[in-house]
């Protein structure tokens, strides 16, 4: 998807999303056969339902046809959540996980796996085996959260 599709669906679709209380995290295009998906990426501090989904879903669709932003090629809209397994990227998505155990690999060290305890516009607290460590986001080359299925407490 070029920079010009994706400025523009965004300058399209981010009011629509926005005035449902929700944040557009990211727009993705690619091609399926003779078709395009479209999948629209959406989060909020409180996180995303599956109803907060499907109403996301019908506006974006409604102003998607209302336009020509697409063409007239076929197309299939996908709108879901960010899911655990996509990076952190925005300073928000470090908020939105403070508690979760997350693995940073950064530009100036070796990957580290800790808890966030805190995080704010320049960079993120995490708690590696007990140990304060500080990481600047300018140094996040990616960070995922990782799935605990049994999270040990204490």
């Amino acid at each position: 998807m070029s920079a010009a599709s994706t400025d523009r669906l965004t300058e399209l679709l981010d009011p629509t999303v926005q005035s449902l209380g929700l944040d557009l995290d990211a727009l993705e295009l690619s091609t399926a056969g003779r078709r395009r998906v479209l999948r629209v990426i959406v989060d909020r501090d409180e996180g995303v339902s599956l109803d907060d989904i499907a109403e996301a879903t019908r506006a974006v669709s409604k102003e998607l046809d209302a336009s020509d932003a697409l063409g007239e090629q076929p197309y299939t809209l996908e709108v879901s959540s960010r899911g655990v397994d996509r990076p952190l990227t925005l300073p928000r998505h470090w908020v939105r996980n403070i508690g979760r155990l997350v693995e940073v690999a950064t530009t100036t060290g070796p990957v580290v796996t800790g808890r966030i305890t805190a995080a704010d516009d320049t960079g993120a607290d995490l708690d590696v085996d007990t140990v304060p460590h500080r990481v600047p986001f300018t140094e996040v080359r990616r960070a995922l959260v990782q799935v605990e299925f049994a999270r040990k407490e204490g």
